[in-house]
Parts: structure tokens; C-alpha cells; sequence
């Protein structure tokens, strides 16, 4: 009997290692805002039925910003963090279009926030249009360049 029970509770002990996910938790807590390092971060197991999204390798996360305090031993979300703002709402940009043969620089202001690879939308202060352009550095944006409108037969 004695057997029986020492069994069970090297079981019970062992669970995790029998079954579950490894998943990114936070090793202590994390304010909104922080950029993550791989100190900031260690693994834990979790069952197998995951809310999606959740975060099960570190080099996803490594470098991205928190978007809210973050608790040690919770799961980690990708929606959970974002990437390091370098354009915010309302500031001033120095926006470029490119194309074969030209370059044309603007400044323009930012109507959104965004990271890295982000898009966003830049309105030029002159004219009021709004534009879609690319975050490619902090304060910098790369236009994105409109299809190209061929005359048609039809239309003279």
C-alpha cells in the first residue's frame, strides 16, 4: 500500500513532464511599455488546450514592447505585446517616395502610432490628404506607391 502511494505522488509530482505545452510566462512582473529581454522571460508548462496566440517560443517576443503590466507566471499572448513604437500619433515625419529614377521627401504628420514594418496613415499639412506610408525609422516613413492608372481607349 505504502508502494501504491509513493507511486502516486511521484505522479502527481511529475505531471507536467507527462503532458501540457512549454510556454513563454514572464519570470517577475513587467510594466506597460517595457522592452523584453530574455531575462525577463522563462518557460512553464501549461495544458494541452491553448487560447490562440499564446506565446510557446521566446524569440517571438525578445525585443518587442509590453502593451500592459505583464504578471509573473501568467500566460504571455502575442496581442500581449507589440512592436517598439518609433512614430507617434500627431508627431512630425519626414516621409519619401521612391520611384525609378526619383526620390521626393515631405514632412507630414503621423495620424497613428506605429512600429517597425507598421503602417500607417501620414497627412500632408499643406494639402490635407491623407496617405498610407510604411515605418522604416523613428520619425521616418516610406510612402507606399499607388497602382498605376493607365489610359483606356475609351476614356480619352
Amino acid at each position: 500500500m505504502t508502494r501504491l502511494i509513493l507511486i502516486a505522488w511521484a505522479l502527481l509530482l511529475c505531471w507536467p513532464a507527462f503532458g501540457g505545452v512549454r510556454i513563454v510566462v514572464p519570470a517577475h512582473d513587467i510594466p506597460r511599455g517595457a522592452m523584453l529581454e530574455q531575462s525577463d522571460l522563462t518557460y512553464a508548462t501549461a495544458p494541452d488546450n491553448l487560447m490562440t496566440g499564446t506565446v510557446v517560443s521566446m524569440s517571438d517576443v525578445i525585443g518587442m514592447q509590453t502593451r500592459r503590466v505583464l504578471r509573473a507566471g501568467e500566460s504571455l499572448r502575442l496581442d500581449d505585446v507589440r512592436r517598439p513604437i518609433l512614430v507617434t500619433r500627431g508627431s512630425t515625419v519626414t516621409m519619401t517616395f521612391e520611384a525609378p529614377g526619383i526620390t521626393l521627401t515631405a514632412m507630414g504628420r503621423a495620424m497613428n502610432e506605429g512600429g517597425l514594418g507598421d503602417t500607417i496613415t501620414v497627412q500632408n499639412p499643406a494639402s490635407y490628404r491623407q496617405v498610407s506610408a510604411i515605418v522604416v525609422a523613428p520619425g521616418q516613413v516610406r510612402a507606399a506607391a499607388a497602382a498605376p492608372r493607365l489610359a483606356s481607349a475609351d476614356h480619352p
